[in-house]
């Protein structure tokens, strides 16, 4: 259909249609909204803010997406598809940020993923990491050195767990790592499903000299049940939108840099 045929459309039509749209996308920004359906963005904020009350999407700071739980993430190859272009720009980005023959940790997610192909135009670098397609994407470089942490493979999205891991990622110190994370909370909190991954995530942290986090924005907000760390434990925040108020005046009090990435 055409972006026209969604004007004028009463309140419970536009309700349906903007669910029907967010489940075949994924998310979709406060703007998208209000140019399908020319109405103001006051309107679609009250829709979303309905919308969420009843549980048929989730609101995140500047746009919904799908339902969110606190406890089971979003099915990796869905999540994969998820703002495409947003965590590509973020990637580019936070890559160029990296110097050639540096270390870095890369941990489990789609983000970091992205930024892995975006390294490959880099040369001798050393890379720790806990995630199998970050490892099969970097291998494509010889002058690369891959280490692979060892544990429990997840096969549902080739990430490796477990104390073996973190024991392992324990025994360096690098240059920087770079971080994915499931959602940010208002007050600044990093926050994810699954604790044994956590638990090699706050390894990385803790054995860095540079932490880098990439996060689009439908992440600020996002509810899960596992405290990762906080944004006072990272010294840049990638994004693909500025933050919310409250998370600005987070990350200025603890000196994080905030890079917005258009």
């Amino acid at each position: 259909m055409q972006l026209e045929q969604y004007c004028n459309l009463p309140q419970t039509c536009r309700h349906e249609r903007i669910v029907e749209l967010i489940r075949g996308r994924g998310f979709l920004t406060t703007d998208e909204l209000v140019s399908i359906f020319q109405v103001t963005p006051q309107t679609i904020r009250r829709d979303l803010n309905e919308l969420d009350r009843q549980g048929l999407i989730s609101r995140h700071h500047g746009g919904a997406g799908e339902p969110t739980s606190s406890t089971v993430n979003t099915a990796y190859t869905e999540r994969k598809g998820l703002l495409h272009d947003e965590k590509n720009k973020i990637a580019a980005t936070l890559a160029q940020r990296i110097p050639d023959g540096a270390s870095l940790f890369i941990n489990i997610g789609t983000s970091t993923e992205a930024v892995a192909r975006h390294l490959l135009g880099h040369s001798r670098l050393k890379v720790i990491t806990n995630n199998l397609h970050v490892a099969s994407i970097l291998l494509q470089r010889d002058d690369f050195t891959v280490l692979i942490a060892g544990g429990e493979v997840r096969n549902r999205d080739g990430g490796v767990i477990g104390e073996a891991t973190r024991d392992f990622i324990d025994q360096f110190r690098v240059d920087y790592a770079v971080i994915g994370i499931s959602g940010i909370d208002l007050d600044g909190s990093l926050l994810d499903y699954d604790y044994h991954e956590v638990r090699v995530a706050q390894a990385m942290i803790a054995n860095s000299r540079h932490r880098f986090l990439a996060a689009d924005h439908s992440k600020v907000g996002r509810n899960a049940m596992i405290r990762l760390g906080h944004l006072r434990d990272i010294d840049a925040l990638f994004t693909d939108a500025v933050p919310p108020e409250p998370l600005q005046t987070c990350l200025a009090n603890h000196q994080t840099e905030v890079v917005v990435c258009n």
